[in-house]
């Protein structure tokens, strides 16, 4: 593991995951909205410096989508708990994260080399869930309103969307590499 900046903010952002659990669940909203936010930040800053700065590392490139997947996650199912973001938004969601996850896991543990890219629809995904997430807290109990349900509903159409899309681009790549490993 080589522990440059970017891989050192993304180790940070895990830190901060339990952190924004502890405060959601003691209903001390304000500051678990900072922490959430920080964390975001930490995502954007960590790969603009790996980027920039030529500090790409296989350990940053396994664990930044596993952080991402850990704060958005963990945030969801907390938010959901707390009665801030409903069911049948945080389910597709969590089932998107485990689908991708033990997809690479399973290809990896059978020698395969997995190389999730990241799409478009991929970061407006995760920008979505971000603003899901940011309003649901900013504006808690507020959540049935027409804004947050709009907001929610693309984020769940396009949560799902991303799921297929990213099964459809992996199984092409493995379906065209055969064999080879």
């Amino acid at each position: 593991m080589i522990l440059n900046v970017p891989n050192t903010l993304t180790l940070f952002r895990i830190f901060l995951v339990p952190v924004f659990i502890y405060l959601t669940v003691k209903d001390r909203l304000h500051a678990a909205t900072v922490v959430f936010i920080v964390a975001g930040v930490t995502d954007a800053i960590d790969g603009f410096i790996a980027r920039t700065f030529k500090q790409r590392t296989e350990f940053g490139a396994n664990i930044d989508p596993l952080a991402d997947k850990l704060l958005l996650s963990g945030a969801f199912i907390v938010l959901t708990i707390k009665g801030f973001v409903p069911l049948w938004l945080c389910v597709p969601v969590i089932i998107r994260d485990i689908v991708i996850l033990a997809g690479v896991i399973m290809l990896r543990s059978s020698g395969r080399k997995v190389v999730i890219a990241p799409s478009v629809f991929g970061k407006l995904t995760t920008l979505l869930q971000i603003t899901t997430v940011v309003y649901a807290m900013a504006f808690s109990g507020k959540t049935g309103d027409i804004p947050f349900l709009s907001i929610a509903a693309v984020t769940a159409l396009v949560t799902v969307y991303t799921g297929f899309d990213y099964a459809r681009r992996e199984f092409r790549i493995q379906f065209r590499q055969g064999s080879r490993r």
